[in-house]
């Protein structure tokens, strides 16, 4: 995994392993209380923070010239802080806007289909939507090639990747407006995509649909600041708490990158999507039977292993978006004019 020597420093003097344990128990905490959110800020800020890491040096150039046109890049900005180096900042910006396609859900210049009136479209964005539908995808789990009763990930994905260049065209593929839009989406949605309750639809015993786990009610004793919570919440929050930053972020993301690095990188995006779906079928549920009633108590072995799941899951997501997009900012860049018709 590459590191800038400001985060080597950072990290030289933390144990990764210990780092990992601080996260995924002590620091844990809620921030998001409703609506499909998938991986919490923290969740995302790592995936980020991993893919920064290991894209190539010219995927960073190309990725930070992208966002430095984006209408909203002078909030990120503002939030991410003053670093120490020009890497530094192009690094905090690119893990700043992985939050971005959730901020909007509370954002007044933004609207929502069918929940209110089209907001007005600001200069450098293609519109003003939301996009709540392109965050999740509800497989139903008695199989993989069910239709979807719901959500856009699984058609939205593949897509934004292809508005950043065909892989091995070497051409554009889109305007620039439309790459600049499509960045921070796909930061967003690799993260999106590995979260196991973000690909699937329950069937409940009374015929209803449970949504992403947020059917179901859980009380869990590990988390003493929210002790009762949807279980898709309980999956959002297991990153730990979003106020990580500085030296303990930077560590954290490294002994993620460190524990999972051999986890298998591959591109394609329906593989992802099966594997949360299959991780959502198989262990993302507690033990639940027709009697089951709610909430539903979490005990420590499954709890123990669903932040085991979610470590390993934000870490494959990283690396899978460096390689993303690497890929396509590869195929997208033209050569030089004078080195077209050299022999």
């Amino acid at each position: 995994m590459r590191t800038s020597s400001l985060t080597a420093r950072r990290r030289a003097s933390i144990p990764p392993y210990r780092v990992l344990r601080l996260t995924g128990l002590a620091l844990f905490s809620v921030v998001f209380s409703s609506g499909a959110q998938a991986w919490n800020a923290l969740g995302h800020r790592l995936v980020a923070a991993i893919a920064w890491e290991e894209m190539r040096a010219d995927t960073r150039a190309a990725t930070t010239r992208l966002l430095r046109e984006h209408p909203d890049y002078p909030r990120w900005l503002k939030r991410a802080g003053e670093g120490t180096t020009a890497q530094d900042n192009e690094r905090r910006i690119f893990i700043e806007s992985s939050t971005w396609p959730d901020e909007i859900r509370q954002d007044a210049r933004f609207y929502s289909v069918g929940k209110g009136e089209p907001t007005t479209t600001l200069e450098g964005f293609p519109d003003m939507e939301r996009r709540a539908g392109w965050h999740t995808v509800g497989i139903p789990l008695e199989g993989f090639d069910a239709t979807p009763i719901s959500g856009q990930l699984d058609r939205r994905l593949p897509e934004l990747i292809g508005a950043l260049g065909r892989p091995g065209s070497g051409d554009v593929s889109a305007n620039p407006l439309e790459r600049v839009y499509a960045l921070p989406w796909v930061i967003h949605l690799a993260g999106d995509s590995h979260q196991p309750l973000h690909t699937s639809a329950r069937l409940r015993a009374d015929g209803q649909w449970d949504k992403q786990g947020q059917g179901l009610d859980i009380r869990n004793p590990f988390n003493r600041r929210k002790p009762t919570s949807t279980l898709h919440v309980f999956w959002d929050d297991l990153p730990g708490t979003s106020r990580l930053r500085g030296d303990k972020f930077d560590a954290a993301a490294h002994a993620l990158a460190t524990a999972h690095a051999s986890v298998n990188r591959s591109t394609d995006t329906r593989r992802w999507i099966k594997e949360s779906w299959q991780l959502a079928r198989n262990q993302a549920y507690p033990a639940l039977t027709p009697e089951t009633t709610e909430p539903v108590e979490i005990d420590a072995a499954f709890y123990e292993a669903s932040r085991e799941i979610a470590d390993r899951r934000i870490a494959q997501a990283g690396f899978r978006l460096a390689a993303v997009l690497d890929a396509a900012f590869s195929a997208s860049v033209r050569p030089p004019e004078n080195h077209r018709n050299q022999r």
